[in-house]
């Protein structure tokens, strides 16, 4: 009991001698007592005096220490969206700083680990593709160079799958037109994309039931461009589970081509 008593006035003690320190004026006492935190892996106390103590010593050494540790501690505690913004603030503070090099890298690693499922909005995929090919350009020989490009394939794969996801919508929805237009914008920028087959399986539908559904001027062009996609998916995937089907769809296209 006596031992329980005890461990609990010590937490005590060191939670009042903590907010004395914080609200104190004695600014080497916080930036020691700071330095203590972070090092015990205290994060989120050591922010509360990060957060003090980087506006008085903005453009020192200290500053540029704090705004280091204030990064990692956000790294730490997973709020990658603010660690990002504090790696970059490093970077751009202190662009000769002794982590220049590796705050630039995780800037753009934080908004990877922010990236969300592909069904979500992309902005932290752009922003980390920006931010790892910046890295990639600046330190070129650097050692974290292959996991930058593996980082900007997996966030690549992702968009692609986003991508061919809203083209497959647009089909569902009987949006022909901006089908097509979604489905051959992801061959434009994805060439090597695991999705070609499927894609040009349904450019070749979406192109027929385009053309049933356009005016009688426009027939003709459409009902051509569907006999064109059949083709190509026949070129390329010769052996494709598709071709049965579409064949006959190409087949009723020439009917109004002749």
């Amino acid at each position: 009991m006596f031992l329980l008593f005890a461990g609990l006035l010590t937490v005590t003690n060191s939670c009042d001698s903590y907010k004395k320190t914080l609200k104190s004026g004695n600014n080497e006492l916080k930036y020691e007592t700071a330095i203590d935190l972070y090092e015990q892996g205290n994060f989120n106390k050591a922010l509360q005096f990060f957060d003090i103590l980087r506006a008085i010593h903005r453009g020192t050494e200290r500053g540029e220490i704090l705004t280091y540790y204030t990064a990692n501690c956000y790294f730490q505690l997973k709020d990658y969206n603010i660690a990002s913004y504090y790696y970059k603030q490093y970077a751009t503070a202190y662009p000769r700083g002794e982590h220049v090099q590796e705050a630039t890298f995780y800037s753009a690693y934080c908004n990877y680990l922010d990236s969300p499922r592909s069904s979500l909005d992309q902005t932290s995929t752009f922003m980390a593709l920006k931010e790892l090919q910046l890295y990639i350009d600046l330190y070129p020989n650097d050692s974290r160079v292959e996991e930058a490009t593996k980082l900007m394939d997996d966030l690549r794969d992702k968009l692609e799958v986003k991508d061919y996801n809203i083209a497959h919508l647009y089909y569902n929805m009987e949006s022909y037109q901006a089908a097509i237009t979604s489905f051959e914008n992801l061959l434009d920028d994805y060439p090597d994309t695991d999705y070609r087959e499927d894609v040009l399986y349904f450019i070749t539908k979406a192109y027929f039931k385009y053309a049933e559904k356009s005016i009688y001027t426009k027939k003709k062009l459409r009902y051509e461009a569907t006999v064109e996609a059949y083709n190509n998916l026949k070129h390329l995937y010769p052996e494709s589970d598709y071709l049965k089907e579409v064949e006959d769809i190409s087949k009723n296209a020439r009917k109004y081509i002749k």
